[in-house]
């Protein structure tokens, strides 16, 4: 399902109210909710308001991020892990925050590690958004494979990604983005039960087109969205402008 809005605030807390009616709902089933978070400044607006959602029972809320750089300091504040500290694990007690190492000693291993957390843990809820080619978590079109075996890989990023948190301005220049990352590949992110995308900004509007009306292969990774019943897109008016 696709729900357009004027403009990111106001997606924003739309996706924050859909999102949080559903943790709701499903803490009245069971005893604990398994979420996979994004890390972009895309989710800000987001996850601004999710936070502000008080009758949510956060503590019953296990947490997963979706991806992380490799070799960036630990106490970087361009890691994944920071992003997520600062706008949501650090404003609530959760039952559990579980965090993708991109220091590991052992990158495999540490993939291995996490995934074997995932099949623990199967996600309820995976809240992600799209890249400007189209990517989801750090699926680029040249590494993503919707029949992948593996939950979680190493990648190699692409120019257009890495050149993306330049845009977005989580880094000065294109030589101070890493080049390698750990991320849930594709079958890991749309074993959710329930996926809401959230994709402001007239840089996403070629990539939402893809989306939507492009056909569904790898070259357009986010076009996988489509053949799943219970994923919900949330735009704006600049994503949405080429629909």
């Amino acid at each position: 399902m696709t729900h357009v809005y004027e403009n990111r605030e106001i997606m924003g807390k739309a996706a924050a109210d859909i999102v949080s009616g559903k943790i709701k709902h499903l803490l009245g089933q069971q005893e604990f909710v398994n979420i996979i978070f994004a890390s972009a400044p895309s989710q800000n607006e987001f996850l601004a308001a999710l936070i502000e959602k008080k009758a949510i029972d956060w503590k019953r809320v296990n947490a997963f991020h979706m991806d992380e750089y490799i070799e960036l300091p630990e106490n970087d504040l361009r890691t994944f892990a920071s992003f997520l500290n600062r706008k949501i694990f650090g404003r609530h007690q959760f039952n559990s925050i579980n965090y993708i190492n991109g220091n590991a000693s052992n990158i495999g291993k540490e993939c291995r590690r996490y995934a074997k957390l995932l099949m623990e843990y199967p996600s309820d809820i995976v809240c992600l958004g799209i890249g400007e080619n189209g990517h989801l978590a750090f699926n680029d079109p040249h590494v993503a494979d919707f029949n992948d075996p593996l939950l979680v890989k190493m990648v190699k990023l692409d120019a257009a990604c890495r050149q993306q948190q330049v845009n977005d301005g989580c880094f000065a220049g294109l030589n101070e983005v890493p080049a390698y990352a750990i991320t849930l590949t594709i079958p890991a992110l749309m074993a959710g039960k329930y996926v809401f995308c959230v994709v402001p900004g007239e840089k996403k509007a070629n990539a939402v087109y893809n989306t939507v009306h492009g056909e569904v292969i790898e070259k357009y990774p986010s076009a996988i969205l489509r053949k799943d019943a219970n994923a919900n897109l949330f735009l704006d008016k600049d994503s949405s402008s080429l629909l």
